[in-house]
């Protein structure tokens, strides 16, 4: 058997029933990986393979971290094991403006929420956690441009180096951006309590127009950092969820011309998974950065 795959014989309905003490009537994919499973007791819940203990461990641990802040809702955790975690199903829904502002007040409350340190994984969860399908260490760290130059910017920039999908120059080009980072970075902040994986396809608008988080990689981080990944990868009503979060959490001056640094971390693991264009995008930041 393949590290990291279940047993045959243990797909998502063996996997809800065991799980969740339910019996699981049937399974509907959502992807290889994901599935609705409807029990007999009324509930559907979401099924989900991991990739290996440690990731599922991570996921099931960032969950209920998030949940913990009683800021934005996330789905509850109904049970996981080595190879499978089970949550609450997010009824489908459209965005609307006024989500969009609660989601901006309630991200700015998930954030002040607060993480012992910059790399402090969730309660429970693992040093070797993951983001998306590459890996991402949680170390503490105290100072943030330090730990996110050597934590969250170089692991993958030598990796993308070493596939190929940047060169030795380019990367010496970040190196020396990264180098200026404790002067570019604004005004300290504490170390917020990030989704950590904030992208569009991560937030889930239930029926009522509210937006649910789910697949965190959660971690103590900069609060920039996750409004960056949403300006990457676009949200509906953007500009309407940063007013709900400059009415709730004011950030810093600057935190505009900011953007670009922190979306480094995910632009360079997307380099890593994707390959070339990501590069060309991380990059574009150094050159921005002047």
């Amino acid at each position: 058997m393949p590290h990291g795959q279940p047993p045959a014989a243990d797909g998502p309905l063996a996997a809800a029933a065991r799980l969740t003490s339910a019996r699981a009537l049937r399974h509907r994919p959502l992807s290889t990986a994901v599935h609705e499973v409807d029990l007999d007791d009324g509930r559907t819940v979401v099924v989900k393979r991991g990739d290996g203990p440690d990731a599922v461990r991570a996921e099931a641990a960032g969950l209920r971290w998030l949940a913990r802040a009683d800021a934005v809702p996330v789905p509850a955790v109904h049970g996981s094991d080595e190879h499978w975690l089970v949550t609450d199903r997010v009824p489908d829904g459209r965005p609307t403006p006024q989500g969009a502002v609660r989601l901006g007040r309630e991200l700015a409350a998930l954030h002040a929420a607060g993480a012992p340190a910059f790399g402090a994984p969730p309660p429970g969860g693992p040093r070797e956690a993951a983001i998306g399908r590459a890996p991402m260490r949680n170390v503490p760290g105290d100072d943030w441009p330090t730990w996110y130059t050597e934590h969250r910017v170089l692991p993958y920039l030598r990796t993308a180096v070493d596939a190929g999908s940047l060169r030795p120059r380019e990367a010496a080009e970040l190196e020396r951006l990264c180098a200026r980072l404790p002067g570019l970075a604004g005004p300290a902040e504490p170390p917020a309590r990030l989704h950590g994986d904030l992208w569009n396809g991560n937030v889930l608008w239930d029926a009522d127009g509210r937006a649910w988080l789910v697949d965190p990689a959660a971690h103590g981080g900069h609060r920039e950092t996750d409004l960056a990944m949403l300006h990457l990868f676009g949200c509906p009503h953007l500009d309407r969820v940063l007013d709900g979060y400059q009415e709730t959490a004011p950030l810093a001056d600057g935190w505009r011309d900011r953007i670009g640094l922190h979306q480094l971390f995910p632009l360079l693991v997307h380099t890593v998974l994707f390959g070339r264009p990501y590069a060309r995008q991380a990059l574009a930041v150094a050159e921005a950065a002047g």
